[in-house]
């Protein structure tokens, strides 16, 4: 899923993820040697990203680790829970459901259901599984995790059926991977309540027939029911770029008062400002011993690392710039910021995440030419070549982070990212993205503006349907009230700008960048660049395939690239239980993205007498483990 910017913190996929937990490192709080009865912990929320959607089926304008990982998961539980440990792994502990079996060579699953209940008294069934699913079935183009071509959820199933109200058995229409399946399949699916079954506010619960409708046969009910319940979100399909005006009814809204997690929203403004009370009937493993979770909003870290010296919070993070020197590989932290140490312990994770931003390849900008200029892969390569990661990494983020070169994280370690993905492919060389360009028909200006002299699609030329006269200058919203963010950004711009790239850089908010940076099925938007600030963490697409945010037509494939290429490499990672070098070596050097340093942003700061377990590389915010 789209990643904010600051971290919280042949053999099987299940088992080799276990390896992860080598590159990480959790000091978790030392208890106060007084006892402790506080019940209340007040986290603070990443500058600029609060959440602000809390419907559980969702568009990629809000699907965001905020959002997912750090708001509705509080409140309704995921079929499958990952995040073991110090790993990505799947967690069986805390899953709805048991481990799926697989039979009839790898075509059937069955999916057994834990005894968990809704908060209304009602039991998490087969029902509100097949909510979901039917709801997927009619209404796929509007969740960010859809892939088109037969190779996602709800395509790649031919019958689901339900054996007993905790017993669910799927048919897939080939042999898929099984890992891959349940890491990156099965993980989408959040069961939805019974009460949520309706179309209008008066309406009787389930009387909207999405839930208990045969497979494939709810469609025009299911639509009316999404229709609905989005509307009660904030989000309007036929308007996806509106803004979210529900936002200060979702903690009085009935409808999201229904919940299966340990956590019910209790306050809730537009500002980001969220409190959780513990919710009395979860039936999960693990019980809140807090009662009262707050979350608070700040525009910028500066402002939330003055709450944390305040001691106004009890868990939040420590931006780059007020951190000691560490080093990246391995990750080793340097001392406390002295005007914290006496108060707090630190803790950090790499995150398992690649950062990048996206291209546009069907962008309208500029006259029509940003789109064709984008697609030329030794435009791409130039760009790249004038992104200097491990100095960024070094000098601004004081050896924080790790640089991403490919579709797989090189950090932590883990048994997929290739040698040749770790070497850089495309090592800091000005010379060359000069030479690139010139050599393909553009008139090269450093710190002025490159233009195309030389039309046409042979050699020595700017390529498809680029104008002559062209000019080599963009626009790119990024993520505001991060430092290390904007410095890089700025770095990055003066980099580009030395070989005649002018690219005009605007601080937004996370959720206006990211909201505004969506797929464009043909050349029919405008958006050329856009920086989010943290790329895609890998959830609820644990394994990392990549067809979520590099497949054709992909519901969170922002730039809409594809090739012939990486659409048959990224089936065969699908279907086959192979290795990913292939795939991931050559989106490598193709560049869908333009790969940045994944720089930490932050590291987590939890009060003394606050235990908490070791950092999670998934950035889920765990407060039901918690204790005092």
């Amino acid at each position: 899923m789209k990643k904010h910017p600051i971290v919280r913190g042949v053999v099987s996929v299940a088992a080799t993820l276990a390896s992860l937990s080598g590159g990480l490192l959790a000091l978790s709080s030392t208890p106060a040697s007084a006892a402790v009865t506080k019940t209340t912990v007040t986290i603070a929320e990443s500058p600029s990203t609060p959440p602000n959607y809390i419907f559980p089926f969702m568009s990629l304008a809000y699907f965001s680790v905020v959002n997912i990982n750090q708001f509705q998961e509080l409140m309704f539980r995921p079929l499958y829970y990952f995040g073991k440990d110090k790993t990505p792994n799947l967690t069986p502990a805390r899953s709805l459901a048991k481990t799926p079996v697989y039979s009839n060579g790898n075509k059937t699953v069955t999916i057994t259901l834990k005894t968990y209940k809704w908060s209304d008294g009602e039991k998490v069934t087969a029902t509100d599984f097949m909510f979901w699913m039917n709801m997927m079935h009619a209404d796929k183009a509007t969740w960010a995790g859809y892939v088109p071509g037969g190779l996602s959820i709800p395509d790649d199933i031919t019958a689901i059926s339900s054996k007993s109200p905790t017993s669910i058995q799927m048919t897939l229409n080939n042999a898929y991977n099984p890992d891959w399946y349940t890491y990156n399949e099965l993980s989408q699916v959040t069961p939805l309540p019974l009460a949520w079954t309706k179309t209008s506010t008066s309406a009787a619960a389930g009387s909207g027939g999405c839930a208990k409708a045969a497979w494939g046969a709810g469609d025009k009910a299911c639509t009316a029911v999404y229709k609905y319940l989005s509307k009660e979100a904030g989000y309007n399909p036929t308007t996806p770029q509106a803004t979210n005006n529900a936002l200060p009814t979702y903690a009085t809204n009935p409808l999201w008062q229904v919940v299966d997690g340990p956590w019910k929203l209790s306050k809730f403004n537009a500002t980001g400002t969220d409190v959780m009370v513990a919710n009395p009937t979860y039936s999960g493993p693990v019980k809140p011993t807090i009662k009262t979770v707050e979350f608070k909003p700040f525009t910028t870290d500066t402002a939330e690392f003055n709450a944390l010296v305040s001691g106004s919070i009890d868990d939040g993070y420590l931006p780059i710039q007020d951190l000691t020197k560490g080093t990246s590989t391995p990750l080793k932290l340097g001392p406390n910021n002295p005007r914290l140490a006496k108060k707090f312990n630190m803790a950090i994770a790499y995150p398992w995440s690649i950062n990048y931003f996206p291209l546009n390849f069907n962008s309208s900008g500029d006259t029509g030419n940003a789109g064709p200029i984008f697609k030329q892969l030794y435009f791409r390569q130039a760009l790249q070549y004038l992104v200097n990661q491990p100095l960024y990494i070094s000098r601004l983020a004081k050896g924080y982070g790790v640089g991403t070169y490919g579709p797989v994280p090189v950090e932590p370690p883990n048994p997929f990212a290739s040698s040749y993905e770790k070497k850089n492919p495309y090592t800091y060389n000005p010379s060359k993205a000069k030479a690139l360009l010139k050599s393909h028909g553009w008139s090269v200006k450093p710190n002025g503006v490159d233009t195309c002299v030389k039309p046409g699609t042979g050699m020595g030329e700017c390529g498809a349907t680029i104008k002559k006269g062209a000019k080599l200058t963009f626009t790119m919203p990024y993520a505001s009230g991060v430092t290390v963010l904007t410095d890089t950004i700025n770095a990055e711009k003066a980099s580009w700008a030395s070989a005649g790239i002018k690219i005009a850089v605007t601080p937004e908010s996370f959720n206006s960048v990211l909201g505004g940076a969506t797929p464009c099925p043909t050349t029919t938007c405008s958006w050329e660049m856009a920086n989010w600030g943290g790329g895609w963490l890998f959830a609820p697409d644990y394994y990392p395939t990549g067809e979520d945010i590099f497949a054709k037509g992909a519901g969170s494939n922002s730039g809409s690239y594809e090739t012939a290429t990486s659409t048959a490499l990224i089936q065969k990672t699908d279907f086959t239980n192979t290795k990913l070098t292939k795939y991931e070596n050559y989106l490598a050097k193709n560049l869908p993205v333009v790969w940045q340093p994944n720089t930490l942003g932050g590291v987590g700061e939890v009060i003394k007498g606050l235990k908490v377990p070791a950092a999670s590389p998934l950035e889920n915010i765990t407060p039901v483990t918690w204790r005092w």
